[in-house]
């Protein structure tokens, strides 16, 4: 792998992690386009998500040292709680599935179509009448992070993208919307940093010292980027609604389908 490979999958992987489009369905179709395959391949998608989800603890460390000071208060125990349930789904979920969808689901073409089916679905929620019960993460009840915990267990399938799915269970569950992107960023932290020490113990023994350069420079371009991107969608999202990311999903899967279904593209 070279270095602009890993610097164009860090971009990749840092931009779309935190935003509603897929992450993962972006690194597949990237992987396709670039012709890269393999197990390095692999193990760096797994180190630059890990590098991802540290952006989101460096903006919330203040929030997150807080909490770890006040843990017998309710206020702060209510808050773990809360992640932990809404954790609980993908995690059980995903040590049954996992590895059936991937077999099955980890490549372009379904990838595509997950992009325009929860584009349409993210427009359907922001048309409906949004009823804005819960101003602050700290208002949430459990069954309120369950139910976001259940739409986020779709994000198994490549494409849905983890951040709209939970972003889409929050908006119906009447989270406003800055809310449930902030939401979002916090119960990425142990669905993503767990999803990562697992498959880094999967990977161990085949890891080797030449990847490292190139995985230490795709993991600090994921962080800068994926620090950026939750900083935008925080200021993006306080004054207009998450269409236009829908948009972008239907408008880009649909490309994927109209270049491979007329032989353009060979994904």
């Amino acid at each position: 792998m070279s270095w602009l490979d890993a610097i164009i999958l860090g971009l990749v992987e840092g931009i779309t992690e935190f935003l509603p489009i897929s992450s993962t369905g972006h690194l597949i179709l990237t992987e396709s386009l670039l012709g890269l395959q393999g197990d390095a391949a692999e193990r760096l998608l797994i180190v630059i998500q890990g590098a991802a989800i540290l952006a989101v603890c460096w903006e919330y460390r203040q929030r997150l040292w807080d909490t770890a000071l006040s843990l017998g208060q309710a206020k702060s125990q209510g808050f773990v709680l809360n992640l932990l349930i809404a954790f609980l789904p993908l995690a059980i979920l995903g040590l049954l599935f996992e590895k059936k969808i991937k077999a099955v689901l980890f490549a372009p073409i379904p990838v595509a179509i997950a992009l325009v089916v929860g584009g349409v679905l993210i427009l359907w929620a922001e048309k409906r009448q949004h009823v804005e019960r819960i101003k602050s993460v700290d208002e949430m009840r459990w069954t309120d992070a369950l139910k976001i915990g259940l739409f986020q267990a779709l994000a198994l399938v490549p494409g849905t993208s983890r951040s709209a799915a939970t972003i889409l269970g929050g908006l119906l569950s009447g989270l406003g919307r800055r809310t449930a992107a902030e939401f979002s960023f916090f119960i990425a932290i142990p669905t993503l940093l767990a999803a990562t020490a697992y498959k880094l113990w999967e990977a161990r023994e085949t890891m080797s010292m030449d990847e490292a350069q190139p995985l230490v420079l795709s993991s600090v371009v994921a962080f800068a980027s994926a620090l950026a991107s939750i900083r935008f969608l925080l200021r993006f999202v306080s004054n207009h609604s998450f269409a236009v990311f829908a948009w972008y999903r239907i408008v880009f899967g649909g490309l994927i389908l109209l270049t491979w279904q007329m032989g353009w593209v060979q994904w």
